[in-house]
């Protein structure tokens, strides 16, 4: 059916099969048989057991159900460890951090009929000449479909007959123009641009029409882009690949070295048993259990966050995925531009009183808008919305009024591509024409010498490439009218002769004034921006120009859908390279193949989109981001966040937050990788040098669920840097867990906490007359008190920590408190975690402790900073070197 639009009605009915009067019912029930389409599904239930299944099964949850039973394994053959309420607290880490996570997604997708109201569910056919009302379920190739003002089309329509019928495609295309339509044979290119044909999704605006259904179901444009996003799978987010690998690594570690202390107890004569659960104990103290829900929170809060500046979060790991963003591939309308026509430039032919007195009237009574009597103003075409409203400006400025009565109107249409209104003045009786359309159609209409149009031409030219949509404006005054004799029963060719051409409008739909920065800074974040919209070449590289996107004196490349087409998969990844590009008269499919090159190339990618037509690109992109205002149900249900605002601006404020996150997430992991080193130390010392066991597993798990994960979670909700955006995107195989991180947290950081930690469990054993080689029971007072000096050294040096990690680079001094005040009340938790620990009974019965004296407390005062000194003088070595690089 490519060709459809090309032929006449007749010609149309032969080739689908159909007549004026309809089908017969048995003609419908071949079809029905011969249908190979699939009806557009209209609801997506949420998959809510599939969701709450994903929370518990992921990499990290499946360590942790391991970590658990391991806990209730040992507690089995070595009841009185504390094994069995560790492993209730893993538990409970799982199932808090699962639930949480489900509802978060939940609440967000909730919405799951994204088509639900994009069809109509009944409509209205003919068949054997009977009018009749169907499900479009029901609906054939070659029935005879009815529509009207108000009506959503159902299928893929060509005309018949047309009376002044205007639709919307917005919902299909993002573009907000009120298109005419008609029933003529067309000279278009495809089905986009036909003037008889109708797409399934769009909406009737005004007039009616009667059309042949050529396209159903998937068949039609409609279920081609529902097909074409259903069909894309969504791939990982940076940020969860980051947390398997990161899973992975840890779970590495902790087998690892379990296995080496499982090896080490065997060669030292110790028992089989013995060794096999202590390796079982050492896995499961090297496994943070506190990790995965302090990133679950930290997203979240980001997420909150990012609310307050109008981003809407339905995965919470696409927020970091923004940090990662190195192109943004944005819509025009609505996001780069305001969605809102206006009159930005009016030339006059004579700058004069009367001329412009002449404009304003062909302005405000040249069109075909109607009052809305619900709403209380007029509504229609956007385009003659703005000059309504420029001319209601300008009349109530100057005084002027002008009552009329209408008379007729020459309507526009395709081929016409004008409209002129015949009025009859209520004062003077007089009649009087107001006229508009396209200059090239207006122009030959008037008396004009050739100088002027000359003039007229450059005018019209200079717009033009100032993104202008320029339409020129012509009366016939009464004086004219009364000469000629004209009656209100004239042919429109009479009163369309000789016209008073009195000026050029030139319309736009102005740039938000705070995309140009937004772009600028983007470009500073080495984040590029690509523009891909419907409009034509002309206009897309004007607006382009005017959003900073490409300079004003480059010559970019611009690409059309059709010359997309043309390309081959290399040469089309050439033009993408190239540093200053536009993309216009995209379709979906064209759409789709920008954002699957981008990502071919390394590119991380994030599209914008608002309509049915971005559906399939969103939803393959790293980051689908729709429009919250504008956007349809579809485009918001494929998106991984919406804007509320619809500005590109919020764009950059969000790619700022994912930044954020992705460097807290970082800051937090070495807070809490840093406790690793002096957790497994004391074990070290235990089996090598055959001292009693300065740390208990429970003792571990007081600091990884407990000390430590408010702490952790403050620097999680560090906000963003100044310099954040002036950084380039980190490296697509940039790990979370880097070389750097790793040696840093294990080695550096927590070399100093192991040292505090067995230097104040050994100062507790000398101040108790310990001899080496000399055994303690594990309910020995001096081993109670020294194992919590151990543990308290540990906790100590993570409050120092805490600060030390709030920047890998930046003195820990030269970053206020106030922008973070969690970081005190993080300090405050640990202040009084540690106090409930030592110093209660259910505090030192669970966590096997017992307090010690002043002389310990004045001894371990001591690491905290000497762990801040050694971190300052190694972060100012870094920024000296960074410096001199």
């Amino acid at each position: 059916m490519d060709d459809i639009f090309t032929l006449s009605p007749d010609e149309v009915y032969h080739r689908l099969g159909s007549r004026p009067e309809g089908l017969n019912p048995g003609e419908i029930k071949e079809k029905s048989i011969q249908k190979d389409d699939k009806p557009v599904k209209t609801n997506w239930p949420i998959d809510i057991a599939g969701k709450i299944i994903r929370q518990f099964t992921h990499f990290f949850a499946i360590i942790l159900w391991t970590a658990a039973a391991l806990c209730f394994f040992v507690d089995y053959y070595q009841p009185g460890e504390g094994m069995q309420a560790l492993g209730w607290t893993v538990l409970l880490v799982i199932f808090i951090n699962g639930f949480f996570s489900f509802i978060q997604e939940f609440r967000a997708e909730k919405a799951a009929q994204a088509l639900k109201n994009m069809l109509p569910q009944k409509v209205r056919v003919i068949r054997e000449g009977d009018i009749t009302g169907i499900f479009v379920e029901q609906l054939v190739v070659g029935d005879v479909l009815l529509l009207e003002e108000g009506d959503r089309v159902p299928a893929d329509v060509r005309l018949v007959e047309a009376y002044g019928l205007q639709v919307s495609n917005a919902t299909l295309t993002g573009e907000a123009d009120i298109l005419q339509r008609d029933a003529r044979c067309s000279e278009a290119t495809s089905v986009f641009e036909a003037e008889n044909v109708l797409l399934s999704g769009t909406m009737v605006m005004s007039g009616r029409g009667k059309g042949v259904v050529f396209a159903t179901g998937s068949g039609s444009q409609f279920g081609r882009v529902t097909m074409l996003t259903t069909g894309i799978k969504k791939s990982m987010s940076p940020l969860e690949k980051e947390i398997v690998r990161v899973s992975r690594t840890i779970t590495y570690i902790a087998a690892g070295l379990g296995t080496v202390f499982f090896i080490l107890g065997l060669l030292m004569g110790r028992s089989l048993w013995f060794n096999i659960l202590f390796a079982i104990g050492i896995i499961v103290a090297l496994v943070p259990e506190g990790l995965l829900p302090t990133v679950t929170l930290t997203l979240a809060v980001g997420s909150q966050r990012m609310a307050k500046r109008n981003v809407l979060v339905k995965r919470l790991n696409s927020i970091e995925t923004l940090g990662c963003t190195t192109v943004i591939c944005t819509d025009k309308t609505g996001t780069i531009t305001e969605n809102n026509m206006r009159l930005e430039n009016l030339w006059l032919l004579n700058d004069d009183p009367s001329t412009r007195c002449k404009a304003y009237l062909a302005m405000g009574f040249a069109n075909s808008l109607q009052f809305d009597t619900a709403i209380g103003k007029a509504g229609g075409d956007p385009m003659e919305m703005a000059l309504i409203n420029a001319t209601g400006e300008y009349f109530h400025e100057t005084g002027m009024q002008v009552k009329a009565k209408r008379l007729g109107e020459f309507g526009f249409t395709s081929d016409r591509k004008r409209m002129s209104v015949l009025y009859m003045d209520n004062l003077k009786e007089e009649l009087f024409l107001a006229a508009k359309g396209a200059p090239e159609v207006i122009l030959p209409l008037c008396n004009l010498t050739d100088p002027e149009r000359m003039r007229i031409e450059e005018i019209i030219t200079g717009m033009a490439g100032q993104a202008m949509r320029v339409i020129a404006l012509a009366v016939r005054m009464p004086a004219d009218t009364a000469k000629e004799g004209l009656s209100p029963e004239a042919p429109v060719e009479l009163w369309e002769k000789d016209m008073t051409f009195v000026a050029l409008a030139g319309l736009a739909d102005p740039v938000r004034e705070d995309v140009p920065d937004a772009v600028f800074i983007c470009r500073e974040a080495g984040i590029r921006v690509m523009m891909i919209t419907g409009d034509a070449p002309a206009t897309a590289s004007a607006v382009a120009a005017r959003a900073r996107i490409i300079p004003e004196e480059a010559n970019p490349v611009v690409l059309t859908g059709k010359s997309i087409n043309e390309l081959s998969n290399e040469e089309f990844k050439s033009a993408l390279r190239s540093p200053h590009i536009i993309f216009a008269r995209m379709q979906p499919e064209h759409k789709l193949k920008v954002v699957t090159a981008l990502q071919e190339m390394g590119e991380v990618v994030a599209m914008t989109g608002d309509g049915v037509n971005d559906a399939p690109a969103l939803r393959k992109s790293d980051i689908g981001i729709a429009m919250g205002l504008r956007g349809t149900d579809v485009a918001r249900e494929t998106a991984d966040m919406v804007l509320l605002d619809d500005h590109f601006a919020t764009i950059v404020n969000a790619i700022e937050e994912g930044r954020s996150i992705f460097a807290n997430i970082r800051k937090f992991m070495s807070y809490f990788f840093a406790s690793n080193t002096p957790e497994l130390v004391p074990f070290l010392c235990y089996v090598l040098l055959g001292i009693p066991l300065p740390l208990s597993i429970i003792q571990i798990m007081a600091i990884d669920l407990g000390t430590d994960l408010l702490p952790a979670l403050a620097l999680g909700l560090e906000k963003p840097r100044k310099e954040m955006m002036k950084r380039l995107p980190r490296r697509r195989e940039e790990r979370l867990l880097s070389a750097g991180i790793l040696f840093r947290a294990y080695i550096f950081l927590g070399s100093i906490e192991a040292v505090a930690g067995m230097s104040g469990y050994f100062f507790v054993l000398s101040k108790g007359d310990w001899q080496w080689g000399r055994s303690l029971g594990i309910n020995d007072p001096l081993y109670l008190q020294a194992t919590t000096a151990c543990l308290v050294a540990i906790i100590i040096s993570q409050m120092a920590n805490l600060f030390a990690c709030r920047s890998h680079y930046d003195s820990a001094f030269s970053i206020p408190l106030k922008n973070n005040p969690y970081i005190i009340l993080g300090l405050l938790w640990e202040i009084t975690a540690l106090i409930v620990i030592v110093y209660t009974r259910p505090g030192q019965l669970l966590f096997r402790t017992l307090p010690f004296d002043t002389d310990a407390w004045l001894f371990l005062l001591v690491f905290p900073p000497i762990l801040l000194m050694f971190d300052e003088a190694r972060k100012k070595m870094v920024r000296m070197k960074n410096l001199y690089n």
